[in-house]
């Protein structure tokens, strides 16, 4: 059993006024810039905050719930929504889906204003119509129901008044639920946009010498969000993982071809600072990866990221084609589809060379109406296959550039 995001729905969060989003292995955004792509992204990262620190320092950081919630034309919602469906929990499936919901409200009487927030967990178990947890409140009531007697199991756990059960009830026994929510906790808190920092991927950056004795625990092998410790994690990639190095490397040469192959150099000796150096066709010698292009230093970023053995569950990419010419498109799609066995993808592109190589299911259009709300997707799946029939098979980003598919440039 795949374990996978299904669905996102969201109300009132920014742009977000009301949508419901099918998410499949890989998913990708296209649409100008201000019609949500960003927000879409933006929900998992409040998520992953709230587990971090809570729910009122995460809309704190985003200027409060006024400034969080949808603006439109008849004023501030009194409340914003977010639900999850997946497979994430052992006992999850497609039909029978993990279901996560967080409802805030503000309310204003006089000149007070004041936040509540309700949450739902369903759970399914191995017996019975599985695990229900609804905390609101100062209370969390965890219900089992066993399918041979229909017997109903309650009780009743304390909570801070706006702690979320997505940080508090993990730390808690698995009769008390913490096993299958800290199951979804650890997800989303995982959750990782990736965006390369071409100048700090050029740094140098420690090595461990007993690279081979550490565990994955320590952190030491998890890629940066910005690709900060490019040398060190492919160098580890090469030590330890020969087989993912070699197609990687292969991947290098294909869309670069003055590229004969990647090593790497120890600049400091006895420090064990790594960098990456390049030995290209021609040349006398090698040269070191702050002196290659940026397309050249985004394309390793990107694929360190595609061939991580260990990923996050949810892995988030902006502008992923900005920098990179065309004909990488081809095989980062291809990439992009082999990593979505082991990570899930959101990722947000502007590119029609990008969108021509994707399939239908693959393609989210967004798109804003009058009032500024976001439609995301402004199309089902089928109604972009219809499209594509109609036009006798037209590539879809070029559906997309004529204005065919909706979400104009």
């Amino acid at each position: 059993m795949e374990r996978r995001l299904l669905e996102l729905s969201v109300e009132n969060f920014r742009s977000l006024r009301r949508v419901k989003i099918p998410l499949g292995p890989l998913n990708v955004l296209v649409g100008p810039n201000g019609v949500g792509k960003t927000n879409v992204l933006d929900v998992f990262g409040f998520l992953a905050d709230i587990i971090r620190y809570d729910i009122e320092p995460a809309l704190n950081a985003r200027g409060g719930f006024s400034a969080t919630a949808f603006r439109g034309m008849e004023g501030t919602p009194s409340h914003i929504r977010i639900n999850l469906k997946a497979t994430w929990t052992r006992n999850s499936s497609h039909n029978a889906p993990d279901e996560y919901e967080l409802r805030i409200t503000q309310r204003s009487k006089g000149e007070s204003v004041s936040l509540s927030r309700r949450e739902s967990f369903r759970f399914k178990r191995t017996q019975g119509r599985g695990r229900r947890i609804t905390i609101s409140g100062q209370r969390a009531q965890v219900v089992d129901v066993k399918q041979e007697t229909k017997e109903e199991t309650r009780h009743s756990i304390g909570l801070r008044r706006l702690s979320s059960g997505l940080s508090v009830l993990p730390r808690l026994t698995d009769e008390s639920g913490g096993t299958e929510v800290a199951a979804l906790a650890e997800r989303l808190a995982s959750f990782r946009v990736f965006d390369v920092n071409v100048s700090a991927a050029c740094n140098p950056t420690r090595y461990p010498v007993a690279m081979n004795h550490l565990s994955l625990a320590d952190g030491a092998f998890t890629l940066a969000p910005d690709a900060s410790n490019l040398a060190a994690f492919l160098l580890w990639l090469r030590e330890e993982e020969e087989e993912a190095w070699g197609q990687l490397e292969e991947d290098a040469r294909e869309v670069l071809p003055q590229l004969n192959r990647i090593d790497f150099d120890f600049p400091s000796g006895a420090g064990r600072e790594v960098v990456i150096v390049l030995h290209e066709k021609g040349l006398n010698g090698p040269i070191q990866l702050i002196d290659a292009s940026y397309g050249t230093i985004r394309l390793l970023g990107l694929l360190a990221l595609l061939y991580d053995p260990y990923p996050p569950a949810l892995t988030c990419i902006e502008e992923i084609d900005h920098g990179l010419h065309p004909q990488a498109l081809e095989l980062l799609v291809e990439r992009l589809r082999d990593a979505s066995e082991r990570t899930q993808f959101l990722i947000a592109t502007h590119s029609p060379a990008l969108a021509d190589r994707l399939k239908p299911h693959e393609l989210i259009v967004c798109q804003r109406d009058e009032q500024g709300a976001s439609q995301v997707p402004a199309l089902s799946t089928r109604q972009i296959e219809e499209i594509v029939e109609a036009s006798e098979g037209l590539p879809l980003g070029e559906l997309w550039f004529s204005g065919s598919l909706g979400g104009d440039l």
